[in-house]
């Protein structure tokens, strides 16, 4: 057998919390990867209530990978959230229109952060925030009720407000090694062949695997 489908909206049978939000999202900004799930027992299918101040008119994306874990309450802020911070006021009077109009910021007056892009196989913890236009990079893990509003490197565990890194989970080199093998991407039969090496800590074991 090789695992779920990763069509399936609920891949456990009799537990709707957990969702395979590929099969859910609607917005074509937010980009999800096969088998990444989210768990809510308060609609799982719904990811799309935590993309917050996303517009389309400015068209920053969210992309998240492959196995990603992302645990309840987590939520993105993205690019439209964001005020013009060059001025003396921060308030955005031109929103409410009646004459305030005449203040509109014009392009480039408003910060943009760009995209913001969670690699594969990262697990995201309870109640976190994720601020605009941060890199989260495979296989790092955000601790429960972090602030992440810098980027995180890959294998990195970070926590904490402002998110900080906490530990690396292995050497440079066996980063290094890990990018470079991409389990992740391979197809769904080698990845269920080879589940007991991916779980384990043998990375030239998991090298000799991505051959056969």
């Amino acid at each position: 057998m090789n695992g779920p489908s990763a069509l399936d909206k609920h891949p456990m049978a009799g537990f709707p919390q957990v969702c395979f939000i590929k099969n859910t999202v609607a917005n074509p900004n937010i980009i999800i990867g096969d088998y990444t799930y989210y768990d809510d027992p308060e609609d799982s299918e719904n990811f799309e209530r935590n993309v917050l101040y996303h517009f389309p008119f400015i068209g920053d994306r969210l992309v998240i990978g492959k196995f990603c874990a992302i645990a309840r309450g987590v939520k993105f802020i993205m690019n439209g959230a964001n005020h013009k911070t060059s001025g003396i006021s921060t308030y955005p009077f031109q929103i409410f229109g009646n004459g305030w109009e005449k203040v509109m910021p014009q392009p480039g007056d408003l910060p943009y952060k760009g995209d913001t892009v969670v690699g594969n196989d990262v697990w995201i913890g309870y109640d976190c925030l994720i601020m605009p236009g941060v890199k989260i990079v495979n296989g790092a893990i955000i601790s429960s009720r972090s602030v992440v509003v810098a980027d995180v490197p890959p294998y990195s565990v970070v926590g904490g407000n402002p998110a900080k890194v906490i530990k690396e989970r292995f050497s440079q080199e066996a980063v290094l090694a890990l990018e470079a093998i991409a389990w992740w991407d391979w197809p769904i039969e080698r990845i269920s062949r080879h589940l007991a090496v991916i779980v384990s800590a043998d990375i030239e074991a998991l090298k000799a695997c991505s051959r056969v």
